[in-house]
C-alpha cells in the first residue's frame, strides 16, 4: 500500500484501491442467528476497472431502447428468472456443496478470530489456507484491497459468470465455446453498463451471476483494516477477475451493527451509524467515491421483519416452516457507507383514523415551473433518475411506512404517523423531486447514540422524539428527511467536509417545520430566529470546550478530495471518540448558510438551492462546487466583497467563531421570542428571592405559556443561577409539566434536578436515563454550566448508555454519589 498509517492517531483509513478499480454492484445473501449474534453468507462484487473496456454501440444497447416502464428483453432462459428468495436453493443446484460454509454440526477450522488460513502466517495477518508468502507475488499480482474490519473471512473465488445461460447476449459470439478471463470480464463490464432503463433485467442477471458457480479460489489476506485480494498471473485490474464471491460472517463484537433489545424486550440488531461504517458487517469499498448499486436477500426467523435500505417496500418469502426471506435492491449509485439494515420484531403503525387536518394542502415557497426546466438533464452516471420523470416532479408525498415495538404504537400514532405526510410535503415544496421512491421509518432500540438517521429509503428515529408535544419529533423528521437531497442524493467527496450534510441538514429543518406547520412569514422567522439563539449559544460553548483542529470544517484545506495514487485515503479525525458528541459541522454550516440566505434573500437562496438540487443531485461535491456556482448567482451589487477564498477564510479553514458571524449577532437585536424569555427568568429569579416564610401575602407571578424552544432557553438561563430553592423547582415542574416535555426539555430539568439535588424529581432523572439515552444532540459539557456542578452530575447526564435498561441501582448510586461530592464542595472554603 502506498498510505502510511499511524496507530497512534484517530484518523480513519480507507484502504480500498478504488484509483484502479470500483466495485460497481454488491448482491449479498446472508442469514441472521441472533442466538450466536452473527449475520453469514456471501457476498459477490462486480467490478469495473475503467480501462479494459470501452463501451461499444453494441446490439445489447440498441435492443435496450425500451419503454420507460418496460424492461429490455433478452430471452432470458427460465433459469435466470428463479425468485432471489430461493438463491440457496439453486446455490445446490450449481453444486456449491464443496463450498459450503461450516454448518453447525460441522468443526470449524477456522482459526480463533474465524480466518481460515495457512500455519504460517505472519503476526496480525490471515490469510487463505492456499495463500502463498505476499512477499513472492505482492509485487507482481494486481491486489483488489477493500476495506474491512471485524470480519471473519473464510473463502474467496472467481465466479463463472460464463456459465450462467443467456450471457451469450453479452458478447459477439452465438456461443461461449472458449471461455477466458478476458471474455468473462467483457461479460461482467457489459452487464455493469447496461443503460438506465434495462434496469430491471439487470437486477436479473445480477442475480443469476450472483448464484452462478465457482471457477477457482483466490488468495487474500486480511489485516486490522483491510481485505487484499489476489489472483497468480493476474498482474492489472484489467486481468483481475470481475466478479469474485466472498464467503464471511461477522463478530459478535463488530462495531458496524449493534446486537441490543427492543423496548418489547425482543432482539434485534441493526446498523448504528459507526465511525467505521459498514466495513464490518461486509468488506466493501468505503471511500465515497465509489458509488455503487446493491441487492440484497436475507433470511431471518420467521417471527422477525428486515428492513434495508431498498427502493422496494419488501414482503417476506416463506422458505421452509419458521424461517423467511427478504429482498431488497437500490439502481441510484450510493456509497457503500450508506447501506443500512434492521432486523427485528417491529410491527407496521398505521393510522387508525384520519383526518383531512393531518396533511397540509397549501405550501409557501412553491416552486415555479421555472424550476423544474432542467427535468430531463442530468449531469451524473446512469440510473433510473426520478429527477427525469415528470409524474415523479409533481409526488409530493411518496409512500411510505412506519415500524416500531409494539408498545409504542400509540405514541407513534399521536405523533409520528400524523406528521410524516406534511414534513414530506413541505420538503417538496422546498425543494421539488424526492431524490428517493419510498420511505421506511423505524422507532429503534433505546440505546440508539443519535436522535436519528437517514439512508437511502429508510430513516431511524429514536423513541426520545415520541414524547412531549410535536414539536421535536417534527424538527428531527425534518432533518432526516432533508438529508435525502444533501447528505444522499448530492454527498461529499471528501468525508471531512461533513458541513455539507449536516449543515443544510440543519439549515433546512427550520424551513421545512415552518412550512408543514403553515406558519405565516412572521412566524416563521420569529421561530427561527429563537433557534438560531439556542444554537448560538451551543456553537459558543462548543467553541470553548472542544480542541481548536476539530472546528475546523475544511480541515485538509487545498489537499480536500486529494487521495493516493491507489485512491487511499485517511479521514481526520474519524476515530477520535470525541468527534461523535460534536455539533460542530452542523452548527458552523448551518449560520454559514444563514448568512447566505440573509444576503441573497429567503426566496432567491432557496430559489438557488432548487436549481443546485436539480444541478447535482447524484453526485459527489466539495464545498466549492457549491459556493462557485452560489456566488455566481448573487448580482454583483450583493456581493459586498464575498468570495469563495474569503468564505474558506472565515468560515471554513479557521477554528473559533467565524468573524462576520461575531459581527451579525453583535448587531443583531434580540428576537421577541427571547425577550419574552427572559422577562420570564427575571419572574423566576424573583420568586426564588421570596423568603420561605413571608410577613404579608404576596401578588402571585403569572407565568406565560412558553414553545418548546422557549422553555429550553428559560431552562438553560436558570441553570446559570448558583441556587434554585427546592419550592422553586417544584413551582417550576408544576407550571409547565416539565415531567411531560419533549427531551430536549427534560434534558435541562435532569440537569438543573441534579445541580441542586432536588430529590423528589430523582425519579425524572431515573426515566431520562431510560428511556432517553440517545440524548438531545448536543453533549451537557458543551454549553455553559456553573463550575460547582460535580463530574459525577455531567457524568449521570451525558454517558452514552448502551445495553437497556440502565439498572436502578446504578442510577441510585450515582445520584447519591453526586449528592455527596457536592456537600463536599459546599463545606469546602
Amino acid at each position: 500500500m502506498d498510505i502510511q498509517l499511524d496507530p497512534a492517531r484517530d484518523d480513519l483509513p480507507l484502504m480500498a484501491n478504488t484509483s484502479h478499480i470500483l466495485v460497481k454492484h454488491y448482491v449479498l445473501d446472508l442469514d441472521v442467528d441472533f442466538e450466536s449474534q452473527v449475520i453469514e453468507g456471501t457476498i459477490v462484487l462486480f467490478l469495473e476497472d475503467g480501462n479494459r473496456f470501452k463501451k461499444q454501440n453494441s446490439s445489447i444497447e440498441e435492443a435496450c431502447q425500451s419503454e420507460s416502464n418496460k424492461a429490455c428483453k433478452f430471452g432470458m432462459p427460465e433459469l435466470c428468472r428463479i425468485s432471489v428468495a430461493n438463491a440457496r436453493t439453486f446455490s445446490s443446484e450449481m453444486e456449491y456443496n464443496d463450498f459450503a460454509i461450516c454448518s453447525k454440526g460441522e468443526k470449524d477450522t477456522s482459526d480463533k478470530d474465524g480466518n481460515h488460513d495457512n500455519q504460517e502466517h505472519a503476526s496480525g495477518i490471515s490469510s487463505s489456507k492456499y495463500c502463498c508468502d505476499t512477499g513472492n507475488h505482492g509485487s507482481e499480482d494486481f491486489l483488489l484491497v477493500l476495506d474491512c474490519c471485524d470480519l471473519s473471512v473464510l473463502k474467496v473465488e472467481e465466479v463463472d459468470v460464463a456459465a450462467v445461460p443467456g450471457m451469450e447476449k453479452f458478447t459477439r459470439s452465438p456461443k461461449l465455446t472458449v471461455v477466458s478471463e478476458e471474455l468473462r470480464n467483457q461479460i461482467v463490464y457489459e452487464l455493469v453498463t447496461l443503460p438506465a432503463d434495462c434496469w430491471r433485467e439487470q437486477l436479473d442477471y445480477y442475480a443469476c451471476c450472483s448464484q452462478a458457480p465457482g471457477c477457482g479460489e483466490l488468495l487474500f489476506d486480511t489485516d486490522s483494516w483491510s481485505l487484499q485480494i489476489r489472483k497468480t498471473g493476474a498482474q492489472t485490474a484489467t486481468d483481475f477477475p470481475h466478479a469474485i464471491r466472498i464467503w464471511y460472517k461477522t463478530k459478535p463484537e463488530g462495531r458496524s451493527v449493534t446486537w441490543t433489545s427492543d423496548q418489547s424486550d425482543r432482539p434485534c440488531v441493526y446498523t448504528v451509524g459507526s465511525p467505521i461504517n459498514n466495513r464490518a458487517l461486509f468488506p466493501c469499498q468505503e471511500p465515497p467515491v465509489a458509488m455503487s448499486t446493491w441487492q440484497a436477500t436475507v433470511r431471518a426467523a420467521a417471527s422477525f421483519v428486515v428492513l434495508m435500505s431498498g427502493e422496494n417496500s419488501a414482503k417476506p418469502t416463506q422458505l421452509w416452516e419458521g424461517c423467511s426471506s427478504w429482498y431488497y435492491y437500490v439502481t441510484m449509485p450510493v456509497p457503500a457507507s450508506t447501506f443500512t439494515i434492521a432486523v427485528g420484531c417491529w410491527t407496521e403503525m398505521k393510522l387508525e383514523t384520519y383526518s383531512l387536518n393531518d396533511l397540509a394542502t397549501e405550501r409557501p415557497f412553491s416552486p415555479s415551473e421555472a424550476d423544474f426546466r432542467h427535468i430531463g438533464v442530468c449531469s451524473h452516471m446512469e440510473y433510473p433518475c426520478r429527477f427525469k420523470n415528470a409524474s415523479a416532479a409533481t409526488q409530493e408525498i411518496i409512500p411510505y411506512r412506519v415500524f416500531a415495538p409494539v408498545c409504542l404504537k400509540g405514541a407513534c400514532q399521536e405523533t409520528l404517523l400524523r406528521l410524516i405526510p406534511p414534513c414530506l410535503s413541505a420538503a417538496h415544496s422546498v425543494l421539488g423531486t424526492h431524490p428517493f421512491s419510498r420511505l421506511d421509518v423505524l422507532i429503534v432500540p433505546a440505546n440508539f447514540p443519535s436522535l436519528g438517521m437517514a439512508s437511502p429509503h429508510i430513516v431511524f428515529l429514536s423513541q426520545s422524539i415520541l414524547t412531549g408535544r410535536s414539536h421535536l419529533c417534527g424538527t428531527r423528521l425534518c432533518h432526516e428527511i432533508a438529508h435525502a437531497w444533501f447528505g444522499l442524493a448530492i454527498g461529499a467527496r471528501d468525508w471531512t467536509e461533513e458541513w455539507l450534510s449536516e449543515g443544510f441538514a440543519t439549515h433546512l429543518e427550520d424551513v421545512f417545520w415552518a412550512a408543514a406547520q403553515q406558519l405565516d412569514p412572521r412566524e416563521a422567522r420569529e421561530q427561527q430566529e429563537l433557534r438560531a439563539c439556542l444554537r448560538w449559544r451551543r456553537l459558543q460553548d462548543e467553541m470553548r470546550c472542544s480542541p481548536e483542529e476539530m472546528q475546523v470544517l475544511r480541515p485538509s484545506k487545498d489537499k480536500t478530495g486529494h487521495t493516493s495514487d491507489s485512491g487511499a485515503s485517511v479521514i481526520k479525525q474519524g476515530l477520535n471518540p470525541e468527534k461523535i458528541f460534536m455539533q460542530v459541522h452542523y452548527l458552523k454550516g448551518y449560520f454559514l448558510l444563514r448568512f447566505l440566505a440573509k444576503r441573497l434573500g429567503d426566496e432567491t437562496y432557496l430559489s438557488f438551492l432548487r436549481k443546485f438540487v436539480h444541478t447535482f443531485h447524484g453526485q459527489l461535491i466539495l464545498s466549492q462546487d457549491f459556493l462557485q456556482m452560489l456566488l455566481e448567482n448573487i448580482p454583483e451589487e450583493k456581493r459586498l466583497g464575498l468570495s469563495v477564498e474569503n468564505i474558506y477564510q472565515d468560515w471554513l479553514e479557521s477554528c473559533g467563531i467565524p468573524k462576520p458571524l461575531q459581527r451579525e449577532r453583535s448587531a443583531e437585536a434580540e428576537c421577541g421570542l427571547a425577550r419574552q424569555v427572559r422577562a420570564e427568568v427575571t419572574k423566576w429569579i424573583q420568586v426564588n428571592r421570596r423568603p420561605r416564610k413571608r410577613k404579608r401575602r404576596v401578588k402571585e407571578e403569572v407565568f406565560e405559556k412558553l414553545l418548546p424552544d422557549q422553555l429550553v432557553l428559560l431552562l438553560e438561563h436558570l441553570l446559570e443561577q448558583k441556587t434554585l430553592s427546592p419550592r422553586t423547582l417544584q413551582s417550576l415542574q408544576r407550571t409547565y409539566h416539565l415531567h411531560d416535555q419533549d427531551a430536549e426539555v427534560r434534558h435541562r430539568w435532569c440537569e438543573l434536578i441534579v445541580k441542586h439535588k432536588f430529590t423528589k424529581a430523582y425519579d425524572s432523572v431515573e426515566r431520562f436515563l431510560q428511556e432517553d439515552q440517545s440524548r438531545p444532540p448536543r453533549l451537557l459539557h458543551q454549553r455553559t454550566v456553573p463550575t460547582e456542578l460535580p463530574a459525577e452530575a455531567l457524568l449521570l447526564l451525558a454517558v452514552d448508555w448502551t445495553r437497556p435498561p440502565v439498572p436502578t441501582e446504578l442510577i441510585s448510586v450515582l445520584i447519591l454519589h453526586t449528592g455527596s461530592v457536592q456537600q463536599e464542595q459546599e463545606s469546602s472554603p
